[in-house]
């Protein structure tokens, strides 16, 4: 029994929760767990998988989408990755590997019988890691693409975070927090204090923290840390050297993703906007989606903007094949 108390059978197919949701067990090689689903609105033709970002958020900040997406017909599957939100959550750190969670994706593809007549893959800050990963391996299954608020090379964004975002904050709050940083105590209650008005109401989401929406609020109070510190490092302002992600660079194999692409970018976010869109211009199909008042949380800060054009690319998908 998982700890929501929803019972897996074993055999390999996914059970059925009520909502919509739905537990699909994922073959690892450390064993089967599973993760957690839920599918919203019914379109045969257009069906979107959210990949949250993180790494080891959940898909609870990712709500926005219910204002927008059912209105406008279009499909969605919320999902927590393995270790995240409803799913799964062993201890074990192998598992936090980038190649196994495209493995993920794809198991979770097969179970909810996604194909390239209408499976459209959504990938938000790490989600979009993951989301261009998935399609350069395995873009035969894919309607489309959309990579949302992601640089596609984690070297450029440490550097934008450190030679652009950092020198704009103050630098004793800076020093503090890159002091903390060192001594692995991003726990201590500082950090966040510190973070917050430098840097999280300038980049991550654009107002008073104490008024951020209750999905911000849980996504982002759910995260799993271990998953997030091997993965991405205990900065908040880059990459750590020694995280799994720091090297990871793609930008130079985006021509092979030949799907229609989406890339989104904004103004105030903790990614290069320019970045981006140098992205879409290297994608074959590749359009560029620029949200000017929004940061990280584009989907909140800049949502008109945000919602018009990710609902526009969508519903301007060519047919499947």
């Amino acid at each position: 029994m998982d700890r929501s108390g929803d019972y897996l059978d074993y055999t390999g197919r996914a059970d059925r929760l009520s909502g919509g949701a739905r537990r699909i067990p994922i073959d690892t090689p450390n064993g089967r767990f599973s993760v957690w689903t839920k599918r919203v609105g019914n379109n045969p033709d257009l069906k979107v998988l959210l990949l949250h970002g993180g790494p080891g958020a959940t898909h609870e900040y990712l709500e926005a989408f219910d204002s927008y997406l059912p209105r406008a017909g279009i499909e969605y599957y919320y999902y927590d990755q393995l270790g995240s939100g409803h799913s799964d959550q062993p201890d074990m750190p192998s598992l936090w590997d980038l190649g196994r969670f495209v493995d993920e994706v794809e198991q979770v593809r097969r179970a909810l019988g996604l194909s390239r007549d209408n499976f459209v893959l959504f990938g938000h800050s790490w989600g979009g890691i993951l989301a261009m990963e998935y399609a350069l391996a395995h873009q035969q299954h894919l309607r489309g693409l959309v990579i949302s608020n992601m640089m596609a090379s984690a070297p450029a964004y440490t550097a934008y975070a450190e030679d652009v975002l950092a020198p704009a904050m103050d630098p004793e709050a800076l020093r503090e927090i890159r002091a903390l940083e060192a001594a692995h105590d991003i726990e201590n209650p500082r950090y966040m204090e510190l973070l917050l008005p430098q840097h999280y109401e300038h980049h991550l989401l654009r107002m008073p923290a104490a008024e951020w929406p209750d999905p911000v609020q849980r996504g982002l109070g759910h995260t799993n840390q271990a998953i997030y510190v091997s993965m991405q490092g205990p900065s908040e302002l880059g990459m750590s050297a020694d995280a799994k992600l720091a090297q990871w660079d793609r930008l130079a194999d985006l021509g092979k993703i030949e799907v229609p692409t989406l890339v989104v970018g904004a103004q105030h976010d903790t990614m290069d906007p320019a970045h981006m869109e140098d992205m879409a211009s290297r994608l074959p199909k590749g359009s560029y989606l620029y949200c000017p008042a929004g940061s990280h949380l584009a989907m909140y800060d800049d949502q008109e903007t945000y919602f018009s054009g990710l609902v526009g690319f969508l519903r301007s998908l060519p047919p499947g094949t």
